[in-house]
Formats: C-alpha cells, sequence, structure tokens
C-alpha cells in the first residue's frame, strides 16, 4: 500500500448500476486497490445506502430503470450529502453527464469503462473528499470552541444568532471580560450567507493608537518610515465575508472616524493614498465597555455608535448563567485532556456544588483556567478538597 493507506481505509465507496456484470467488476476493482465497495441494484436502494450510511465517492449509472441516475444526483445533494457523486455515462448520456456536473456531481465516467479513468476519478474524489473535511476540521480550530449552555440567556443568544445572522445587518456585541462576545461574532459569521468569505478578527486594544489607521485600512509603500512595502489594510481583507472589530471601545477617535466613513459609504483610501477602493464588508463590533457612557465623555463617536448597534447583543456574566457551568465544566475537561492527552477525571458533586457558588469576575475564561489547573493537580477524581486547595 502507499502513502494513501490510511485514506483508503477510511474511504467507502457505493456503486448503484442496474447491470450486475458492471457493479460487480466495479467492486473487484476497487477492492483490489484496498477500498471497501457496496453495491447497488437501482437508485432507489443506493439512495437508502448513502442515507444510512457514510460513504466517501459514489458512483452512479445515469440510465437507471425507475428513478435514473439524475434523480438519485438530486435527491442525495438536497438532502446534503457529502458524498463525491461520481456519474456513469453511455455515449448518449453526455450532454446529460454534463447536465449532472452543473447539479453537484463531481465529475463522469464514460463507457465502456477504462480501469486507469476509473482510478485516477477515484483518487481526485477522494482527494476533494478529504480535503473538504480537513477544512471543516481546521474551520472549526479557527473558529474556537462551541458555545455551551442551556440557560434562558444563552437560548435568548441563540433565537437571537439566527434571526440575525442571514441579514447584513451590523451587530454590536457587549459584554464583560471573558465572557465569549468573538464567539458570538464567529457564530454570526459562520451562519451567514458569507460563511465561505473571510473571517478577519481585529483586537482594537492591542494595536498601538498610532498603527490602528494603518491595520485596518492599509498604507501604501512610502506612507511612513517603516512602510516599505504596500499593505491591504483589515478592511480590505475581509472584502465579501465579516470584520470583527473586538474591544471597539479602545479605538482612537481619528480611527473612529474612518470606520464610520467606510460604513456610510463603503469605500476607503489607505494611508498615504487618495485613491478610493470599493469594499463590501458586514462590520460586527465588541466592547466591555458602556459606549453611551464613553459618549458623554466624549472618547466614542454617537453617530459611530449608531451605525453599529443596528442589532446589540448582550453576552451575559458567569454569574448570571451558573445553570450552566456543568456542562462547561464537562466540556473544558474533555477538550483539554483530547489537546494535552491527561486522563479524564470526574468531578464529585460537592465539588461541583462549589464550583457553581462561586463569584466568576473572570467569567468563562477563568473558569476553563481553573478547570485546566483542577486536571493537573487533582488525584484520580475532583474532589471538594482540591477546590478547598486550588480555587478558594
Amino acid at each position: 500500500m502507499t502513502g494513501r493507506s490510511n485514506l483508503i481505509l477510511d474511504m467507502k465507496i457505493l456503486i448503484i448500476d442496474d447491470e450486475r456484470a458492471i457493479r460487480n467488476s466495479l467492486k473487484e476493482i476497487l477492492m483490489d486497490e484496498g477500498y471497501e465497495a457496496d453495491v447497488a441494484e437501482d437508485g432507489a436502494t443506493g439512495c437508502e445506502m448513502a442515507e444510512k450510511e457514510k460513504y466517501g465517492v459514489i458512483l452512479c449509472d445515469i440510465k437507471m430503470p425507475n428513478m435514473d441516475g439524475v434523480e438519485v444526483l438530486t435527491r442525495l445533494t438536497e438532502s446534503g450529502n457529502d458524498a463525491a457523486i461520481v456519474m456513469i455515462s453511455g455515449h448518449g448520456d453526455i450532454d446529460t453527464a454534463v447536465e449532472c456536473i452543473k447539479k453537484g456531481a463531481f465529475d463522469f465516467i464514460q463507457k465502456p469503462l477504462d480501469l486507469n479513468r476509473i482510478l485516477i476519478t477515484i483518487k481526485n474524489a477522494t482527494d476533494k473528499v478529504t480535503l473538504v473535511k480537513e477544512t471543516k476540521i481546521l474551520k472549526k480550530k479557527v473558529y474556537g470552541q462551541e458555545m455551551i449552555g442551556e440557560s434562558a440567556p444563552m437560548l435568548h443568544i441563540r433565537e437571537m444568532i439566527d434571526k440575525v445572522a442571514p441579514t447584513d445587518a451590523r451587530v454590536l456585541i457587549t459584554g464583560s471580560n471573558g465572557t465569549g462576545k468573538e464567539l458570538v461574532a464567529r457564530s454570526l459569521h459562520q451562519k451567514s450567507n458569507r460563511s465561505s468569505m473571510p473571517y478577519v478578527e481585529v483586537n482594537c486594544a492591542a494595536i498601538p493608537s498610532e498603527l490602528i489607521e494603518s491595520e485596518l485600512f492599509g498604507h501604501e509603500k512610502g506612507a511612513f518610515t517603516s512602510a516599505i512595502k504596500q499593505h491591504k489594510g483589515k478592511f480590505e481583507q475581509a472584502d465579501g465575508g465579516t470584520l470583527f472589530l473586538d474591544e471597539i471601545g479602545d479605538m482612537s477617535l481619528a480611527a473612529q472616524a474612518k470606520v464610520l466613513r467606510v460604513l456610510q459609504e463603503k469605500k476607503l483610501s489607505r494611508v498615504g493614498s487618495d485613491k478610493d477602493i470599493m469594499v463590501d464588508v458586514r462590520v460586527l463590533a465588541a466592547t466591555n465597555k458602556n459606549l453611551k457612557e464613553e459618549i458623554a465623555k466624549g472618547n466614542f463617536r454617537e453617530d459611530l455608535y449608531h451605525r453599529l448597534s443596528v442589532i446589540v447583543i448582550e453576552v451575559p456574566s458567569l454569574d448570571e448563567r451558573k445553570e450552566d457551568i456543568p456542562l462547561l465544566v464537562d466540556y473544558f475537561i474533555g477538550q483539554i485532556c483530547n489537546e494535552t492527552g491527561m486522563a479524564r477525571r470526574e468531578v464529585d458533586e460537592d465539588a461541583m456544588r462549589m464550583l457553581i457558588n462561586k463569584t466568576w469576575s473572570g467569567n468563562i475564561r477563568e473558569l476553563r483556567n481553573i478547570v485546566e489547573r483542577l486536571l493537573i493537580l487533582s488525584g484520580d477524581r475532583i474532589t471538594s478538597d482540591d477546590i478547598k486547595a486550588y480555587v478558594y
């Protein structure tokens, strides 16, 4: 076996063809190559198998009685099946096969079947399916942890996200440090029509005020001493997607004015240039400050506040959703143990009660740190003695 042995073992193939000789010979060929293959004698049976079993690739004949290959393709794609579907076409089916590609088929193989053509198509299809899986895993890593909790405040936030995400409305996310404002922003992007486009985060508090304009809007070569080449800012990088301005309450007034212009006119100019660049960006913003108080102090523009706060989502503190603590503790234990290889521990009832009764000034971030500390320092179980020793 070659270096793709693990891929082959993970990839199961379904062959749908009403001709016994073809489906059986295809199965033998694929099994000789190390693939696991199943067969179905008609479209309806194939669809039922594909809905019950996870297949990486499906080979489907176009001309079949009762339910033809086009109907099979339509049913599977509409049901969200992730398999790469390869159509098997006779000479007179080429136009139909091309139409199938437009409807979501991965490729088509023309009869009479050629061994090399079959194996190349299967390899390309398995590579494509693997790439899709890896992309999903990578997105999950990039977008971070899930929003955990079943309390009333969390259910309300999820409901808000479901309503707001499909729109292009700007959202202001408020809440204390460590409550998970960035998770709300990521969920809004992932559930939006822009989910396949860039998602760009900017921590406004972490960028020096003299550099914030260059970071957001970019600069031309020579615009200032250290500008040795042209740089695209975060707005341009997020074009077509979502820009998340975290801790926007810490942004300078000069940068606020430029952000306001982009929101109003959908165009910007890089530092050192007077050329306008059009951008299509959905802006989400978050802050741990009371922006109305900042407006009264002269630290934040009122017109920008009204532009950003079409929708306001307030993320509750952990003390406002204590009933979620057992779920969060269990989630963090699983996450940390998977990342570090540590053995999973159970939490005694008394220990969990002490965690629930604690005041969480650092919110979710503090809870995760404490769970990690307890996993490192406790014994086979996390007990109330561990809580006394390492938490209080």
